[in-house]
C-alpha cells in the first residue's frame, strides 16, 4: 500500500487533473485482488455510485500492487472518448512503473494521462462542481 506522503501526492495529481476538466477521476488501492481487475474496478464502481456523475464523465484508476493486478474503467461519456486502446495505454504506462516498484508514479502517471484525454472532451465549465471526493481510497479487503 501507499504510504502517507505518496497519497497526498496521488491526491495531488487527482487535483491537478482535474483542474483541467469537469470530469472525475479517483484512484482505488486495493490489498488483494481475486478475481479479474476488470471486474473488480467495475464492481468498485458501482458501490463508489461513479455512475451517477451528471454528465457521465469519471473515471476509476484500480491498482492491487500485491498481485499484479490494475484497470482503468470510464463511465459511458468518457469511453466514447477512450477508443483505440486508450486504456490499455494508460495500463501499459503505469505497469512499466510498477515493475520498477514505483506504484505512486505509475499511478499519478495514470491520472495525468487520462487528465489530458478528459480535458478535451470535458473542458472545466463556469460553475464546476466537484461531484467525487479526491481521496484515494485503500481497500483492504
Amino acid at each position: 500500500m501507499l504510504n502517507p506522503e505518496e497519497l497526498n501526492k496521488v491526491v495531488e495529481s487527482i487535483r491537478a487533473a482535474e483542474g483541467q476538466t469537469s470530469a472525475e477521476i479517483r484512484v482505488c488501492v486495493a490489498r488483494k485482488c481475486k478475481q479479474n481487475p476488470m471486474d473488480a474496478a467495475y464492481k468498485k464502481f458501482k458501490q463508489l455510485k461513479m455512475d451517477t456523475t451528471a454528465l457521465r464523465n469519471s473515471v476509476l484508476i484500480y491498482v492491487a500492487p500485491d498481485d499484479h493486478k490494475a484497470a482503468v474503467i470510464g463511465d459511458s461519456g468518457i469511453d466514447e472518448a477512450a477508443k483505440g486502446g486508450f486504456w490499455d495505454s494508460v495500463l501499459e504506462d503505469m505497469l512499466s512503473y510498477f515493475k520498477n516498484e514505483r506504484i505512486c508514479d505509475g499511478i499519478c502517471q495514470g491520472v495525468g494521462k487520462v487528465g489530458e484525454l478528459i480535458k478535451a472532451r470535458y473542458p472545466v465549465m463556469e460553475n464546476d462542481v466537484n461531484e467525487l471526493c479526491d481521496d484515494v481510497i485503500l481497500d483492504e479487503e
